[in-house]
């Protein structure tokens, strides 16, 4: 009788994307240091505050973690706790924030996460506790909804690539965002990956969709 190599398979693939993301990370931190800086000093110039934004964030099976973002808006308007979702044009942002949004610069911290293990280059994006989805909680709309945390957050992913991010306030739209989360969890591979970070850096670096 043939046994099956599904958990070695998992294990080798696992341990494929970990050594994955420890290269892409630190690769990223070292070539992007100077745009980072420079981010640095224009956000310090721009406005008071921090120069990085702290939120918590779902992980993997449940847990949690603190994500890392350059901070986009003024520090007194921000949301810590990430209900009140960024719109198009929003006011809160400042003038720098708003080239970050456009540009997914602000996301680039996240590089950190992914190096401590708390985050994957590639995944479902991470989401706060509570989040909504058409005005109720993402579970009810979905009870479908946890299985999107059985693997790593990402700082890209598949319904981003594919047009489904920010606002999840229309039924459709946060419908969509987790079929391509869900379809991702089914059928991620080192292959599926390497073509997101592609599409990603297409879609999102040069022609700046992000808000």
């Amino acid at each position: 009788m043939a046994i099956s190599n599904t958990l070695p398979d998992a294990r080798r693939y696992a341990g494929i994307k970990r050594l994955f993301d420890i290269v892409g990370a630190v690769s990223g931190i070292l070539l992007l240091a100077p745009l980072m800086a420079g981010i640095a000093i224009a956000i310090k110039v721009n406005s008071t505050g921090s120069v990085l934004f702290r939120q918590t964030r779902h992980g993997r099976n449940g847990s949690t973690f603190t994500i890392l973002k350059f901070r986009s808006m003024y520090a007194d308007l921000g949301d810590a706790s990430g209900r009140q979702q960024t719109v198009r044009d929003d006011p809160r942002m400042t003038p720098v924030g708003r080239f970050l949004r456009r540009s997914n610069f602000d996301e680039l911290p996240q590089l950190f996460n992914v190096l401590k293990g708390e985050m994957s280059l590639v995944g479902p994006r991470p989401h706060v506790p509570g989040m909504l989805a058409a005005g109720l909680p993402y579970e009810e709309f979905d009870p479908r909804y946890h299985q999107r945390h059985r693997v790593k957050p990402g700082i890209t992913g598949l319904a981003q690539v594919n047009g489904y991010r920010g606002e999840t306030k229309v039924p459709h739209a946060a419908h969509m965002r987790l079929e391509h989360d869900l379809a991702y969890v089914a059928r991620h591979s080192p292959l599926l990956d390497i073509k997101i970070i592609f599409k990603t850096i297409v879609r999102e670096f040069f022609k700046g969709n992000g808000y």
